[in-house]
């Protein structure tokens, strides 16, 4: 089962939305971390992915941002909506910080609803599986990978329990200009049951490096990830040809759509004919630019649907 993880920005939820049904008919099981204070758009997002059936995690501790959304927020607007919903999970972050009866605390008040404990930073493996012996509403231990080692980990192992493996594909640059024209993504979605994981991950191509806004589009990259021999998964980065000022982003965006197209045009193409991919192509065709956000929610789409082909054809 896949598992991708988003940090619930504008594009994130709508991307959700508007991909439930497709995610319910592949078993595809999103992390959702809050980084917004308004709850009524991830509240009618969990509501689209419920009535479709989508089972889903949303995280009640999140830790991203200068301003973390606060956990007493997240429980009053968020949890009581999460028992209207059977396949709604609650998850929780241990991080370097964490205490384990905070954890313990939330899995007392909430004893109806499954939960999801995501391990990201917290070294006591032994400790926090005796502190977790005598629950049975959790239904994941999702690692991070390079947060949960290989000995941290084999302390969690218990029956019933799935064990989910998250790594981090998208190598970030500081500036678009810099990036390669491809490179190597993940192949975990190959060797994942190699590392004893009933599941597999990533944070799709924003990467789990966060932050609250972007900067100025001196180039324009559209992200597609695609597989090579084997299925291994790389990434193209198609990147525009002027990169010298933050003006006209509509042009650039164009320019690097044209490279884009050009690849997934040419005979044999490795890149999969998405339904994503195929609004790329309509985009060109009318020449318009929808923004920066539609533009990252296409190469989201685009990967969540290359996994689930991989999937289907590979099970």
């Amino acid at each position: 089962m896949y598992y991708p993880y988003l940090r619930g920005k504008q594009f994130e939820l709508i991307l959700l939305r508007e991909n439930a049904e497709f995610i319910a008919e592949n078993d595809i099981h999103p992390i959702l971390e809050p980084v917004k204070s308004e709850f009524n758009t991830l509240n009618r997002t969990l509501k689209t992915l419920c009535e479709n059936e989508v089972n889903c995690t949303i995280i009640v501790n999140p830790q991203v941002g200068g301003n973390p959304v606060k956990i007493t927020s997240i429980l009053q607007n968020l949890v009581s909506e999460c028992y209207q919903y059977n396949n709604i999970l609650l998850g929780y972050i241990l991080h370097a910080g964490s205490k384990t009866s905070d954890l313990t605390a939330i899995l007392d008040k909430y004893k109806t609803i499954p939960f999801s404990i995501i391990h990201y930073g917290f070294t006591n493996g032994k400790e926090i599986s005796e502190a977790l012996q005598s629950y049975d509403n959790i239904e994941n231990h999702i690692f991070i990978d390079g947060f949960a080692g290989k000995l941290y980990q084999r302390h969690l192992k218990k029956k019933g329990i799935k064990r989910v493996l998250i790594r981090d594909g998208f190598k970030p640059q500081k500036k678009n200009s810099l990036y390669p024209k491809s490179e190597h993504f993940s192949d975990l979605h190959i060797t994942f049951t190699d590392e004893g994981m009933d599941g597999f991950g990533d944070f799709l191509m924003v990467g789990d490096d966060y932050s609250e806004t972007g900067g100025p589009a001196y180039a324009v990259a559209i992200h597609l990830t695609y597989l090579e021999n084997e299925g291994d998964m790389y990434i193209y980065h198609f990147i525009s040809d002027q990169t010298d000022s933050p003006t006209n982003p509509g042009g650039k965006f164009l320019e690097a759509l044209r490279k884009l197209v050009s690849s997934v045009t040419k005979p044999n193409t490795l890149i999969f004919k998405s339904e994503a991919c195929k609004e790329f192509l309509s985009l060109n065709s009318r020449k318009y630019y929808p923004g920066l956000g539609y533009i990252k929610k296409l190469s989201m789409q685009h990967h969540i649907e290359l996994i689930a082909d991989f999937l289907k054809q590979n099970n």
